[in-house]
């Protein structure tokens, strides 16, 4: 286990990503949490665009115009292999009266077996649109964590990315807008409202598809008597049991099945067009179930996609939402049991500000509570990744160089295992076979260096003037400087944080 007695190292390991290999340290240890705060000061800090950054609506275009062609061609080729069949059962039918049409119908047979045996190479197609816009999405947010100064404000990006999260896995669709749903649901909302963060992200069609709130009807809607379909409460039920109130708060079955009635008609608009632009938002007024709807002992008075927000807006300034947030942010940045006083801290200025996130994450790094030295936490596969390009330099030029090896540690950016998100704590990431695959990542990177950085410089700018003696005598005894570099990375001063 590390400890890190400077509490420039704290700072850059706790709260942001590690440090670079060019002086950071030195100047988080003169303020560590002016340094801290220097960043989230920034004006955009938490944004991120560029090319190749589709919006949700472009990339759901993109994504329609493909299988479209895709299905014509499937089409084509169909009608092709049926135009073929039907020419040989025409050639075989005149063979029984004219040799001439025998003699073609077995030329077309002997052609078809030929090619059965020896069928020709498809041409090669190029990758989807969903793979390309994935994968630049993914670089984007890659070189974003590595290239910033701590890297604080990626935190914050990562920890509600997880906490609301989707899946790439869902299908083609959400492979296209993963990306986009961070880039327009989370990131704006990072250092503002909780409850604007809440609303982007229950209404942003990459959720509305994840959680298959599209296809939720009212029982007693017009749609609903047709259809004689219903309810699906999966996105209900996440809203309260993972977003905001958390379990055992003291809400009700009966309170996750009227919130899925509460918002039914939030869906998306479809290819056609007629619903407005495909990809965006669309409220389906003959799917939303009608009349009052009670709610934590609420009543909710149907009035369209505002019934819904009405319910979101008063769910998020519950002091049980309050509590649930606060114990969730400082299990991730502090330790696995944080300690309760800075818990009840943070929820306090949560629900005194009305779910204001800055004032909240500044609450935390503010709180003496949050910078006690000693072993925190270890870090996840995906915060390991980046530290340790950070700290030799390196900036993927391809994003397989980093979520090859993320799929294999068990982290797929972007593809969770379930609703809940990938967990942060030390039971999840720090068993034996996690460890060996780390080790085969170190020493594949360090391999790939060509210009490989001293390591006794990085033991210095990871660990300052004080590196454990195991850490500083495995990097002393090291046959090569790529070897140096693998065991520094493996050390326990890189593993914690």
């Amino acid at each position: 286990m590390a400890v890190f007695s400077n509490l420039g190292l704290l700072a850059l390991n706790r709260f942001g990503y590690g440090p670079r290999g060019d002086g950071d340290t030195a100047i988080a240890a003169s303020d560590p949490r002016g340094f801290l705060r220097a960043e989230l000061a920034q004006p955009g800090i938490t944004l991120l665009s560029g090319a190749g950054l589709p919006t949700t609506p472009v990339a759901v275009a993109l994504f329609n115009k493909d299988q479209a062609e895709r299905k014509a061609e499937r089409d084509q080729l169909a009608q092709q292999q049926a135009d073929d069949v039907t020419r040989a059962k025409q050639l075989v039918a005149l063979g029984a009266v004219s040799p001439v049409f025998a003699k073609l119908a077995k030329a077309d047979a002997e052609k078809a077996a030929a090619l059965l045996a020896n069928p020709p190479k498809p041409p090669q197609k190029p990758p989807a649109p969903e793979q390309i816009i994935f994968r630049d999405e993914s670089l984007a947010r890659l070189r974003r964590a590595i290239e910033a100064r701590a890297g604080f404000a990626e935190r914050l990006v990562a920890f509600w990315s997880n906490h609301f999260c989707v899946s790439a896995n869902k299908g083609g669709i959400a492979r296209s807008i993963t990306g986009a749903f961070e880039r327009e649901a989370i990131r704006p909302h990072v250092l503002g409202k909780f409850s604007d963060m809440l609303i982007a992200v229950e209404t942003h069609p990459a959720m509305l598809y994840f959680l298959d709130n599209a296809q939720s009807i009212g029982p007693n809607s017009k749609l609903g008597l047709k259809s004689h379909k219903g309810l699906n409460e999966n996105l209900g039920r996440e809203i309260m049991e993972l977003h905001t109130l958390g379990v055992g708060s003291g809400y009700t079955q009966a309170d996750v099945t009227n919130l899925a009635r509460i918002i039914t008609g939030w869906s998306i608009a479809n290819a056609n067009g007629k619903e407005g632009e495909p990809g965006t938002f669309f409220f389906h007024a003959d799917a939303h179930e009608p009349g009052p709807i009670e709610l934590l002992g609420k009543f909710y008075l149907e009035d369209g996609v505002t019934q819904g927000k009405t319910a979101l807006l008063d769910i998020a300034r519950r002091p049980e939402t309050a509590k649930f947030i606060a114990g969730k942010f400082a299990r991730a940045f502090v330790s696995d049991q944080p300690p309760p006083r800075l818990v009840a801290h943070l929820a306090k200025v949560f629900h005194d500000t009305d779910g204001d996130l800055h004032a909240m994450t500044l609450a935390l790094i503010g709180d003496d509570d949050a910078w006690k030295p000693g072993p925190g936490k270890v870090r996840t596969p995906y915060e390991f990744i980046v530290a340790a390009n950070r700290l030799i330099g390196h900036i993927p030029d391809e994003p397989g160089q980093v979520l090859g090896p993320l799929n294999l540690m068990g982290m797929g950016l972007w593809t969770p295992p379930g609703p809940n998100g990938y967990a942060d704590s030390i039971a999840a990431w720090a068993s034996p076979e996690g460890m060996k695959l780390r080790l085969d990542y170190c020493s594949q990177l360090a391999s790939k260096l060509r210009d490989p950085p001293n390591p006794n410089d990085l033991l210095e700018a990871m660990c300052g003037a004080k590196p454990s003696a195991p850490t500083r005598e495995a990097v002393a005894r090291a046959e090569s400087r790529q070897q140096g570099i693998a065991l520094l990375l493996m050390s326990p001063e890189m593993q914690w944080r």
